[in-house]
């Protein structure tokens, strides 16, 4: 996720400093707006849940201040390349098309050709929390790979 000479489509480090920060100085604020690109609601056919908007910030609210403010280092900056050429598994990475929180090109395009024979499926129009808002499509697709 971090931008670096290997990764340029990637995201500048002074925006996971800006979350470190916001997470400091305002942590409830930030997770309340988080929820507007993380489940794609500033979109123009979207309708706000405010039942998953809280629950998300119920559930950021439960995390320690410092195990965000760690997470933010491990799940952006880190590099797992090498662990994911380990994965000797059936995969399937499944990434939304309108991820605002973390675009697919730094991330689930990368993963399906890093990862020896994972399947790469494209949600078309699909928010970082598509696991929320299109769960019934997910879901059938997640069968369908367990099944065969």
């Amino acid at each position: 996720m971090l931008k670096t000479g290997a990764n340029r489509e990637c995201t500048p480090l002074e925006v996971f400093d800006d979350i470190r920060k916001m997470t400091a100085e305002d942590r409830s604020g930030a997770f309340l707006d988080t929820t507007t690109p993380f489940f794609g609601w500033n979109r123009e056919s979207a309708k706000v849940n405010e039942g998953i908007k809280l629950d998300f910030w119920r559930l950021g609210m439960m995390g320690s201040n410092r195990g965000e403010y760690d997470f933010v280092h491990e799940f952006f900056e880190v590099d797992y390349t090498e662990d994911l050429k380990t994965i000797g598994k059936p995969t399937l990475v499944m990434h939304g098309d309108d991820d605002q929180i973390v675009p697919i090109a730094a991330a689930g395009e990368k993963t399906a050709k890093i990862v020896a024979g994972a399947e790469l499926k494209v949600c078309t129009g699909a928010p970082h929390g598509l696991y929320q808002t299109i769960a019934d499509r997910i879901n059938a697709d997640r069968l369908a790979v367990i099944e065969t």
